[in-house]
């Protein structure tokens, strides 16, 4: 479980190989959902046809495979994007493109995963995100004070065991955390 900044596609792949199942958010590239424009997103996969299916309906159908970055790509398209009433929020060019990535179903089924009932990133942030916020707010913009590796997981380690004190302190009280304590 990640955030959307480690999105890779070659450690997810990778991952899936060593059988790790991983859930992150994918990162929104284009900035064209904010100019009002049909994003990736917006074009659903036919896994049975091999084809991507456009807002309107049209069928974009599989081209050719290319190498990019190290990473085998599917292209599609259609032709009647020309006559399309609708081309103005899909694409400025003569036809829109769409790109699929040979393991773009593991990126499917991360995406189902993050849609399903119990959201693992909406545990991951009322469970992580307060801790690692209150923790950083503490060290400031210096961050690690220690150098070497060593140093600085003392650091962290400390800050973690304040925090949990505290946080302790917070919601039984002192009097209770000092009686729940061994001597």
């Amino acid at each position: 479980l990640a955030d959307k900044g480690y999105f890779s596609g070659v450690e997810i792949a990778t991952c899936d190989k060593a059988g790790i199942k991983v859930t992150m958010p994918r990162p929104e590239t284009s900035g064209n959902r904010k100019k009002g424009m049909y994003v990736k997103a917006d074009f659903k996969y036919d896994p049975d046809r091999d084809v991507y299916i456009c807002p309107t309906g049209d069928a974009l159908t599989y081209r050719y495979t290319r190498e990019e970055d190290g990473l085998q790509v599917r292209r599609y398209w259609t032709n009647e994007c020309q006559h399309c009433p609708v081309k103005s929020r899909c694409t400025t060019g003569k036809e829109r493109r769409v790109t699929r990535w040979e393991y773009e179903h593991l990126v499917d089924e991360m995406r189902d995963r993050l849609r399903s009932a119990d959201d693992p990133m909406t545990l991951r942030r009322s469970t992580v995100e307060h801790p690692f916020g209150t923790i950083k707010a503490w060290m400031g913009t210096t961050h690690f004070l220690m150098r070497r590796l060593k140093n600085v997981r003392t650091e962290m380690a400390l800050n973690v065991l304040a925090y949990n004190i505290k946080r302790m302190v917070a919601l039984v009280g002192i009097k209770r955390l000092m009686a729940a304590m061994p001597a």
